[in-house]
């Protein structure tokens, strides 16, 4: 199942295309001595070991195939295009909020990091301040009232 080009920094794209080789060049191979050993215990209907490291390996080719399939449908936000008078892919952003300045960074789903200030452009925040200026203040709606921000800084 093809989905929709993901935008992505360079960054992360080279953080998928590590995770995919270790995936591809360690973790199958880890899995699969796994299997192995697990196979030589015995009854394989009641081998827990065996069943946990089959349900590893279906878990591993599926990550497998999700970021094989995000990598063909990439398109790299190129840092040099940004426009640093409004919110766009890939912006760095100072806001205040709540008498605190926060700092985002608007990227692509396949890219957040809420400890790192990374929130997604598709997330109601991150698309709240998509387009914005510097000095405006945006409003969002959250369960228990409205949310305002301030962005202080762009770039």
């Amino acid at each position: 199942m093809e989905k929709d080009t993901t935008f992505i920094t360079k960054e992360g794209l080279v953080k998928l295309k590590k995770e995919l080789e270790d995936l591809k060049n360690v973790k199958r191979k880890e899995i699969a001595w796994r299997i192995q050993e697990a196979k030589e215990l015995g009854d394989l209907s009641e081998n827990a070991e065996y069943a946990e490291a089959k349900n590893e390996q279906s878990f591993i080719e599926g990550r497998i195939s999700e970021l094989e399939n995000i990598l063909r449908n990439v398109t790299i936000i190129d840092d040099q295009k940004k426009d640093n008078d409004k919110v766009t892919l890939g912006t760095k952003i100072k806001v205040k909020f709540d008498g605190k300045q926060l700092t985002f960074i608007i990227v692509g789903p396949d890219e957040i990091d809420p400890e790192e200030g990374k929130i997604s452009h598709q997330s109601p925040i991150g698309r709240a301040f998509l387009g914005k200026k510097i000095g405006e203040t945006i409003q969002i709606a959250v369960p228990n009232g409205v949310k305002e921000y301030k962005i202080i800084s762009i770039g």
